[in-house]
């Protein structure tokens, strides 16, 4: 039996007991680790890819939240090279034609950007493109289910 867990902007859940972690995505990110050997996963839901310095460090920004869920982890035992991450969101689902509006496209680089300073592998993905998403990862399998969302419909 799962315990359920829905994830807002700026929240990070960890599934030490078996759990299904849901979130609805735009052009927000989700980062999904996974730990083979403990069989525990979590997940991250960030809204911009980079902290300015200015407030409080939040995890709805990319550079805190990525950290903040591989130290999670670690802290509850995993290890950071028995780590895959799959990839979610960053879709641009609303009409804006300026480059610089492009926050999906972004938040897309700094979590590939990341990940991959701490050498942890993306083993799937699905980024970009036009719709919204709602993931939801069994945290004990790693295993994830998609489903798109169009004009706020499913």
């Amino acid at each position: 039996m799962y315990t359920r867990k829905f994830i807002h902007v700026g929240e990070i859940h960890i599934g030490a007991r078996a759990t299904e972690i849901s979130t609805i995505l735009g052009s927000c990110i989700s980062v999904c680790l996974y730990d083979s050997v403990t069989q525990m996963g979590g997940m991250n839901h960030y809204l911009v890819p980079l902290w300015n310095e200015n407030g409080l460090q939040s995890p709805k920004y990319g550079n805190i939240s990525i950290p903040r869920l591989i130290e999670s982890m670690v802290n509850i035992g995993c290890e950071v090279h028995n780590m895959e991450a799959k990839l979610f969101g960053g879709g641009n689902v609303i009409d804006v034609s300026s480059e610089d509006m492009m926050i999906g496209r972004k938040n897309i680089l700094i979590a590939k950007e990341i990940l991959r300073e701490y050498g942890i592998p993306i083993v799937a993905q699905d980024v970009g493109g036009d719709k919204g998403r709602r993931i939801m990862m069994r945290s004990d399998t790693g295993k994830i289910f998609l489903k798109y969302i169009k004009n706020g419909e499913e």
